[in-house]
């Protein structure tokens, strides 16, 4: 039943329903307005890596490296020289750091995947890189602020994920057809979640946003 459901991202019991399709049911919170797909609805760990063992991203593929640029080349232009950065969610191929690198960056990997190294989850860094990675987490609130509070102080977390603009274009979204994206945000989800946490919120192009820690 909907009233024993809580939101993923901000805990709020006040749920909704807001689509429905012929695999699964969506979710929308009242609060901080994410919509979810509930857990009965999400893949099991091996069900979930296999569809990503199907991704062909390579670090030679020049139209990958032209997509992660919406977020690579406004953050470079944001980043102090030799600013340490995490790449969450990097993939097979870890593009996004090969390129941070080549632009003076240093980098970590982490993937829950392929990369499973924790111990660069224990550190800090001056940004966090996460493309396409937010609509694929069950507790999106408990990963965001892992990763917030890896940030110091002045640090970005920059984030790639397709937006929901309303209820009918939700219907016919191409992206809620992967059955590994379970959350998805709008603008006024991640407005929300800057307010709660002091986060200077910057959307950059259509699917691109920038969370600034404030300075201490």
């Amino acid at each position: 039943m909907l009233c024993e459901t809580h939101c993923p991202l901000c805990d709020a019991a006040d749920i909704r329903a807001f689509h429905k399709d012929k695999r699964r049911d969506y979710l929308q919170c009242g609060r901080c307005e994410l919509v979810f797909v509930p857990p009965q609805f999400h893949l099991s760990y091996a069900a979930e890596k296999a569809q990503y063992d199907l991704h062909e991203n390579t670090l030679q593929d020049d139209g990958y490296r032209k997509f992660l640029s919406r977020l690579t080349s406004p953050l470079i232009e944001r980043l102090p020289a030799r600013a340490s950065g995490l790449d969450f969610g990097c993939g097979p191929a870890p593009l996004l750091a090969a390129i941070m690198e080549d632009a003076g960056f240093r980098m970590q990997n982490y993937d829950i995947y392929y990369a499973d190294e924790r111990a660069v989850l224990n550190r800090s860094y001056d940004f966090i890189a996460a493309t396409e990675v937010v609509e694929h987490l069950s507790q999106p609130g408990k990963e965001l602020m892992r990763l917030w509070l890896m940030l110091q102080p002045g640090g970005y977390l920059a984030i790639m994920t397709k937006l929901v603009l309303d209820r009918e274009a939700f219907s016919r979204w191409h992206y809620i057809r992967d059955p590994t994206h379970i959350s998805f945000f709008s603008r006024a989800t991640w407005s929300w979640w800057a307010r709660q946490h002091g986060a200077i919120c910057e959307f950059v192009g259509a699917d691109v946003i920038f969370l600034k820690r404030q300075p201490d």
